[in-house]
């Protein structure tokens, strides 16, 4: 067994804050050039929780780089006519780089014909049908979904070799474990690997996920995989991210993840944290793409 000092931190906050360094510099040789920042505007629809605070700590890494940031706040009430003809606005706006509406929306709006009404040139999220097309392609024209993205850049960013490699993703939603699917077998680096998806149906998916050496599980389900279902020396990264009642702390609660760190960091070479992971690698990778849209 591996011991526990030996596993190493995919720290997503350092990587991130190294990235905004490079953002800030560009983001200020854009406004030089055309005599503007780049501008992100994020739409908020409702008052969920972990959704405002999400697109605020958006608004404040803008900042923190020198965009120009607007958020817009929209009643639960909104109907998705309404919230059509923003996004239709928002396509117009010719001061505006790009915009993402955030997620989940409240149950009378259907987030596919939200996202088909957004152009894919602002569509810095990546969800676009024409974005997600390209990826597959392998076009650089569009624009990368932010998470899996994300999780490329840190990768990248601690020199995880990938070429050759087997990664098993767990999940297979259209904004994470599918196009992460799809970018770790690109004939690139990061890339190369051959892939297994996992998900819901997969019968006996701990077989399954040992058998990766990299394992990047984005479930949806708090602590799903322990030390059982991971191989030695395996770089496990985290998607997941779950609120948890837990009266003893001060905040009321405590954030997991879909891996149960202490068990998992025993046999894995690299691990994810959670918080502070793949989180600042999202916004992280929203802010690059919206520093591409910028620069046309």
């Amino acid at each position: 067994m591996m011991d526990v000092a030996t596993y190493q931190l995919l720290d997503g906050r350092r990587c991130s804050e190294a990235l905004k360094t490079r953002i800030a510099h560009e983001a200020a040789e854009v406004k030089a050039a055309r005599g503007r920042a780049p501008h992100l505007a994020a739409v908020l629809v409702g008052d969920d929780g972990a959704s405002r605070t999400y697109v605020e700590a958006k608004v404040k890494a803008c900042e923190a780089v020198g965009f120009r940031s607007s958020l817009i706040r929209l009643s639960a009430s909104t109907t998705e006519e309404e919230l059509l003809a923003l996004v239709d606005d928002l396509n117009r706006d010719a001061e505006l780089d790009g915009f993402i509406v955030q997620l989940p929306l409240p149950k009378h709006i259907d987030p596919d014909r939200i996202t088909l009404a957004i152009d894919p040139r602002k569509d810095v999220d990546g969800f676009h049908p024409v974005n997600i097309g390209r990826m597959v392609l392998g076009q650089k024209e569009g624009f990368l979904p932010a998470t899996p993205r994300g999780v490329c850049e840190l990768l990248t960013f601690y020199g995880i070799p990938t070429a050759g490699k087997h990664c098993v993703v767990v999940g297979r939603s259209n904004i994470v474990g599918t196009p992460m699917s799809i970018l770790m077998s690109r004939n690139a680096e990061p890339g190369n690997c051959t892939v297994t998806i996992a998900h819901s149906r997969t019968r006996d998916l701990a077989a399954i996920t040992r058998q990766a050496d990299i394992l990047i599980v984005a479930a949806g389900r708090p602590e799903m995989i322990g030390a059982d279902m991971v191989k030695e020396g395996a770089v496990v990264v985290d998607v997941g991210i779950h609120r948890i009642e837990d009266r003893s702390r001060k905040s009321g609660f405590r954030l997991l993840g879909d891996v149960r760190f202490a068990e998992v960091a025993a046999k894995a070479a690299w691990i994810t944290p959670v918080p502070g992971g793949v989180g600042p690698m999202t916004i992280t990778s929203l802010l690059q793409n919206t520093l591409k849209a910028a620069r046309g």
